[in-house]
């Protein structure tokens, strides 16, 4: 790589740093304002018991959302990742059912799900086909899967050492949650401080600029849906803990709110601009937006209707901001 491009990266780096920065600053504030408002509506919303049902319920979102903010930041979109994470707990599930140990059942389903999204890229980079299109084909073809393997009936009888995955608590902190913490840091890590995130962001903010300049967009663009996979395998094989069971009907619409938390969170749907910070705020906004809405007892159509402005708005801002810019 050229030491001219080398900092012109480097420039483009800092100022989404910055930009993601500020971004994160206002989905935070919108966290605590939203925060402040449902507990003053509501008497129980303070309470450590909601805090830690808001932390349980959000941290699988939040995963999941985590793989796809990869993707968003890389000008891409994946709408399989419900049903893959469906998938790979089927998978998990089954293997244990079986007599598999927990460890290697639990890596078997987060591999399943890489390779879902390692034929994701494929299709993407060596077939040159759109990702909205592969991805909602995978959608469906992951979803058949799991209902085939199951014929439409959930997985039961899992062992206890497994569903302490998802029910269990460690120094009063649930599991998932421990498990949120551990990936939003070590993604953290990899989005901002290796070579690969910067090609990333670089391959999100000009795609064809990046390809010229000497960078393999094709096998960073395929890793970048192999990574959302495990993502989403991850989130399944988890959910699958805390569920007791594994639904092959799990995961429907989670799609749509994982891409939600990495929008609300700062994340620009053009690509090259977002960061894991700014997703794990987005997915408790929502997750304290749902939780304070049920406290409210307001219906779940309404709570829908309140979900989709809420993403409307978030959108809208982010085009304001990228005028100015």
């Amino acid at each position: 790589m050229s030491p001219l491009l080398a900092e012109k990266q480097k420039h483009l780096t800092s100022k989404d740093s910055k930009g993601s920065l500020l971004q994160k600053m206002y989905a935070l504030l919108g966290l605590i304002l939203l925060s402040g408002v449902l507990s003053v509506m509501s008497p129980h919303f303070l309470s450590f018991q909601n805090i830690l049902s808001i932390s349980l319920q959000t941290a699988i979102i939040a995963i999941l959302a985590l793989g796809q903010t990869y993707v968003i930041i890389s000008a891409g979109i994946d709408l399989s990742v419900g049903s893959v994470l469906a998938l790979s707990g089927v998978i998990s599930s089954q293997l244990l059912v079986e007599g598999v140990p927990v460890l290697p059942a639990l890596i078997i389903g987060i591999v399943s799900g890489g390779i879902l999204g390692l034929i994701n890229g494929l299709a993407i980079t060596k077939g040159n086909l759109p990702p909205f299109i592969v991805t909602l084909g995978m959608m469906g073809v992951a979803r058949g899967i799991a209902l085939v393997l199951t014929n439409g009936l959930p997985v039961s009888g899992l062992p206890d050492a497994f569903t302490r995955l998802g029910n269990d608590r460690l120094f009063y902190i649930p599991i998932p949650v421990l498990f949120l913490i551990v990936v939003a840091v070590v993604g953290h890590f990899v989005l901002r401080r290796t070579v690969f995130g910067r090609y990333v962001y670089a391959i999100g903010s000009n795609e064809e600029a990046a390809r010229l300049s000497g960078i393999p967009t094709a096998l960073h663009k395929t890793m970048i849906y192999t990574l959302c996979g495990m993502f989403a395998g991850l989130a399944g094989v988890l959910l699958s803990a805390r569920l007791i069971s594994a639904q092959p009907t799990a995961g429907t619409g989670y799609e749509l709110d994982a891409i939600a938390a990495v929008v609300i969170g700062g994340a620009s749907l053009m690509g090259g601009v977002g960061s894991i910070g700014g997703t794990v705020i987005g997915a408790f906004i929502m997750g304290v937006l749902r939780n304070g809405l049920n406290l409210l007892s307001v219906s779940p159509f309404w709570q829908q209707i309140a979900i989709g402005l809420v993403i409307v708005l978030a959108v809208y801002l982010d085009q304001l901001r990228r005028k100015k810019d």
